[in-house]
């Protein structure tokens, strides 16, 4: 069996950063096993010693040299941390340098920048697109005139956690309808969605995932059954196809790529936050 390896994630802010890019490394290394945390707001000495104090802690519980992943932007507070023993990995080092000399100027060293509230137009473009993504959820609203996307699918495909990923992460508008039995008996689509096709994108799943899922929120329901998550998917795939609107299954496929493939597909060009 192999040996567990004690990871941190460490920031000066909110570790997002540092997770997402030590989290990318990790996957990279499949016969290890990571235990991992992350830390956030190390922003004093005092909190780097504490927080130096606990990596080192884990290194003698798991008996393995633990590996600190770093956002931190005071080489000060990164020099602390180092003192647990651990392999440390700063993120920004292999860009600030070959960054500086490119722009003839030094790094600014402030903290939050990555996700803290610098942009009052962009952060408040991303509320409204949640606050869209939640009252147009399921069709609760079916008002799309300001939709930048309407996801379509049966119901437990993945329109939801797309939708709020959308708007939480790139300040998109997504809307997401849910295909009915009544919609299932028609090989068009509902006349709510027509004048909107340009903004549809069709989301499918395998049935037997489907089946698991909807077992999970309604256990032992006709709503939950094989033959019946079987014939959604086949006439929901069947009129996606006929009104040849872009589809992706979302059987094994994560949320990022899910939302990646709905942007490149409907030509939707915004920056990630």
């Amino acid at each position: 069996m192999s040996q567990t390896r004690p990871v941190f994630y460490i920031s000066d802010g909110t570790g997002i950063t540092a997770e997402t890019i030590g989290h990318s490394l990790l996957t990279q290394f499949g016969e290890t096993h990571f235990r991992t945390e992350r830390i956030s707001f190390v922003d004093t000495a005092e909190r780097a010693v504490e927080v130096a104090a606990q990596i080192r802690a884990a290194g003698v519980a798991l008996d393995a040299r633990p590996i600190v992943v770093s956002s931190c932007v005071d080489a000060n507070l990164s020099a602390v941390l180092a003192e647990s023993g651990a392999l440390m990995l700063d993120v920004f080092a292999p860009f600030i340098e070959p960054l500086e000399r490119e722009l003839g100027q030094q790094r600014l060293s402030r903290v939050g920048h990555a996700h803290g509230i610098v942009d009052f137009e962009t952060y408040h473009r991303r509320i409204n697109a949640m606050n869209f993504a939640l009252t147009h959820d399921d069709g609760m609203a079916t008002n799309y005139d300001e939709a930048d996307v309407i996801l379509v699918a049966v119901s437990r495909a993945g329109k939801t956690p797309t939708c709020i990923y959308l708007a939480m992460h790139h300040g998109v508008k997504a809307a997401n309808y849910p295909l009915t039995e009544e919609d299932l008996e028609h090989d068009r689509l509902p006349p709510r969605l027509r004048q909107h096709r340009a903004k549809l994108f069709g989301l499918t799943i395998d049935p037997i995932r489907l089946q698991q899922i909807r077992q999970e929120r309604r256990a032992n329901s006709r709503y939950a059954e094989l033959e019946t998550c079987k014939r959604e998917v086949v006439a929901a795939e069947a009129m996606l196809r006929a009104e040849r609107i872009p589809t992706l299954s979302t059987t094994h496929t994560s949320i990022e790529e899910i939302a990646s493939k709905v942007m490149t597909t409907l030509g939707i060009h915004r920056e990630m936050y």
